[in-house]
């Protein structure tokens, strides 16, 4: 009786993703381009991927560091954040409505904004420099070679209001009675914080790393928006590539293969992460 229930998800399942997975993962064992004969090549496309190819060596770099920049300095400041406001200070309710803003903007309108805010002719950053500085300053910031990298970091890094979220309600969930023992054994704000409200929260966190983690596996709209990938190959990351390949070069099947390890990187990361917080162990 489950099995009829199930069914129908199952089957929806397979057919929005198990089944267009599978063809992603046989093509990329294949040359396959648009106009081109379609033929297996087998491991080709990986070769040429790890061994010659300086724009896949870029992408996979700046992925990398911008996934470990998401999973340790974003959730960390969304992590802070909350423990500030689990305190309730005055005006926190508004403060947590002020910090999720962000987040509920689209990527796209948060591209736009950041457009203006790093325009070199009128954008916000150049006219407070030039208004401090007192002298003329114009830098156009996405498209330097040496600030580019940077600035399109910023573009999410800070922005951690989902993190902010999940923490604060894991925090004001815990169990008002072991606090007041702690309280009662003398152990200060900052002791309850680290050695009991944080641990408590263990698998709240790795649940926040893994979504900012791979959320970096699949960033698209706002390198797209601001910078294309540019200057050269500077800010180009996997996915941005993956597009540029298939829809630019009509490289299908070596596109596939850039959608293979996307997929392997996300699984990688979902099941380090899981290990390193020790997410199926409870400590209630």
């Amino acid at each position: 009786m489950i099995v009829c229930f199930l069914l129908p998800c199952i089957l929806l399942f397979a057919l929005i993703y198990l089944i267009p997975m599978g063809i992603v993962f046989v093509t990329s064992f294949c040359e396959w381009k648009s106009g081109g004969v379609f033929h297996f090549v087998g491991l080709r496309n990986y070769i040429e991927a790890f061994v010659n190819d300086t724009r896949m060596h870029q992408a996979l770099k700046n992925t990398g560091i911008w996934a470990l920049l998401q999973s340790t300095v974003h959730v960390g400041i969304g992590t802070v954040t909350a423990f500030i406001l689990s305190r309730k200070i005055k005006g926190w309710k508004i403060l947590r409505t002020i910090f999720m803003i962000p987040n509920v903007i689209s990527a796209a309108a948060l591209g736009v904004i950041f457009l203006n805010v790093f325009n070199p002719k009128y954008g916000l950053l150049n006219s407070m420099i030039s208004t401090l500085s007192g002298s003329t300053f114009s830098k156009n910031w996405y498209f330097d070679q040496n600030s580019a990298f940077l600035t399109v970091t910023w573009s999410w890094l800070l922005y951690a209001g989902l993190v902010m979220i999940l923490v604060l309600a894991g925090v004001m969930s815990v169990p008002e009675d072991v606090l007041e023992a702690a309280r009662i054994d003398g152990a200060s704000g900052l002791q309850i914080d680290f050695k009991i409200r944080l641990p408590l929260v263990r698998t709240i966190l790795g649940t926040c790393v893994i979504i900012s983690a791979t959320s970096m596996l699949r960033e698209f709209e706002l390198i797209y928006l601001t910078t294309n990938g540019g200057p050269g190959d500077t800010t180009l990351n996997l996915p941005l590539y993956l597009y540029k390949t298939s829809l630019t070069d009509n490289n299908y099947g070596y596109a596939n293969m850039m959608g293979v390890l996307l997929i392997i990187l996300g699984i990688f990361a979902v099941f380090a992460i899981n290990k390193l917080f020790r997410m199926s162990e409870s400590d209630y």
